[in-house]
């Protein structure tokens, strides 16, 4: 670890049949081909809800669809095939009724990739950093896009475990800009590649907050930068707030979107298309909390006020957060979960 990558020259992003240019921020909408989706819980399962869930955020202005076939949570083992029968003929649907959509599907398998390429997908959102390292060779061959995720090498659908970085932000820029390269040596087109620090994946809710903080050292590289913190864990946590509650702090990142130059990440995955579209000035206040929570920035004086998540203390977090857990069972823990308690992590 620790390469320095020299930046690329900000340039067209290129999906399916469309083309956005540099300035260009892109909403990304979720559809959910599970029954045990951590949000949802199954609400697209059924495959006329799922379309009319397309129908929706088509009209409220998304860019791009994701579908996706298997939770990322643990759980039941989700085969290859199985994952081929939820979505395949879905993405082939989506296809005919939407010809120009730029349609991504959010697998790691290159044996589903391959189908779904087939099918007419124009994005192969791999979430675990490649874990299945024949996924470019798909993407190559079919002339898809692909995104380049940060999962700490942590193997698909498990949760972190007293993860440690001595710097969080450092391994996210070395392991995508090193996929994004191998990437385009296999034959993707660069146009076609984005990076993802993959927030809460192989993270635990400091290193998220790290991540966001920083995330202008992503955007500076110049690859286009797509995040995903709709209703993450992360978020539940910095907020004390439960699943059903992470509306108003999953709006506030869109500033982070919606900004300008080194912060501004290029694409937004989201749950609720519209209400981005909507919520820009909606939820300042649970942003700063996001923000302010993960330390003071890069140049700050140490004194600098910050807030500071119940059951914590002002220190040097091991991935340079600005703050870390006291003992667990204190008292000042009441705000977090156990299981963070128990695991430092979501």
């Amino acid at each position: 670890m620790g390469i320095r990558w020299p930046p690329r020259t900000a340039s067209p992003l290129r999906l399916g049949k469309r083309s956005f240019g540099p300035g260009q921020k892109l909403i990304m909408a979720i559809v959910n081909r599970t029954p045990d989706s951590f949000y949802d819980r199954g609400a697209t399962w059924d495959e006329t809800a799922a379309m009319e869930r397309v129908h929706a955020v088509v009209s409220e202005g998304a860019d791009i669809v994701d579908i996706g076939g298997v939770p990322a949570a643990p759980g039941a083992e989700v085969t290859v095939a199985e994952e081929i029968r939820r979505t395949v003929p879905f993405v082939s649907a989506v296809r005919a009724a939407y010809p120009d959509m730029v349609i991504s599907v959010d697998t790691w398998r290159h044996q589903t990739a391959r189908e779904l390429c087939a099918a007419g997908a124009d994005l192969l959102n791999d979430t675990w950093g490649c874990w299945d390292d024949r996924l470019p060779e798909v993407a190559a061959e079919y002339g898809t896009g692909l995104v380049c995720s940060h999962a700490g090498g942590l193997p698909p659908r498990t949760r972190p475990h007293r993860v440690e970085y001595d710097d969080v932000m450092a391994d996210v820029l070395d392991r995508t800009l090193a996929l994004a390269d191998r990437a385009v040596a296999l034959g993707v087109a660069p146009a076609r590649v984005l990076i993802d620090p993959a927030h809460d994946f192989g993270k635990n809710t400091w290193h998220s907050l790290e991540v966001t903080r920083r995330l202008g050292e992503m955007v500076a590289t110049g690859w286009p930068v797509l995040v995903s913190l709709s209703h993450k864990d992360f978020i539940g946590e910095t907020l004390n707030a439960g699943r059903g509650e992470r509306l108003t702090g999953t709006l506030g990142d869109r500033h982070l979107h919606a900004a300008p130059g080194p912060r501004g990440a290029r694409g937004r995955r989201s749950h609720q298309a519209g209400r981005r579209r909507r919520g820009r000035q909606a939820c300042r206040g649970e942003l700063h909390v996001l923000l302010r929570a993960a330390g003071p920035a890069p140049g700050r004086p140490p004194g600098d006020p910050q807030l500071r998540f119940p059951g914590t203390r002002r220190g040097s977090a091991r991935a340079g957060g600005g703050i870390r857990p006291v003992a667990a069972g204190a008292s000042r823990n009441a705000g977090l979960s156990a299981r963070h308690r128990r695991e430092g992590g979501p």
